[in-house]
């Protein structure tokens, strides 16, 4: 039997506030820089100017910091780019 693949789930706004709640704000704000951060890298694409490479570099560098945030708080809550190809 092989492993059927995860389908993402919406959580309901009360939920997520629910969850937000007991977390610690800079780290709520880290995942929110992440998420952003992340989202400015993935609209970067083709050949890049080198203003472009500037800006996703800079992205990257605000997901790093993000990460880095996170990490400390649960390694299970940084996020990916995923493979570059």
């Amino acid at each position: 039997m092989t492993a059927s693949p995860l389908i993402p789930v919406p959580i309901p706004d009360r939920v997520a506030a629910m969850i937000g709640s007991c977390m610690p704000i800079d780290i709520l704000q880290a995942e929110v820089d992440a998420d952003c951060a992340i989202r400015e890298v993935y609209r970067f694409r083709g050949p890049l100017c080198n203003e472009d490479r500037a800006d996703r570099e800079h992205a990257l560098s605000a997901l790093a910091r993000a990460n880095k945030i996170l990490a400390a708080y649960n390694p299970g809550l940084i996020i990916t780019t995923g493979p570059t190809y």
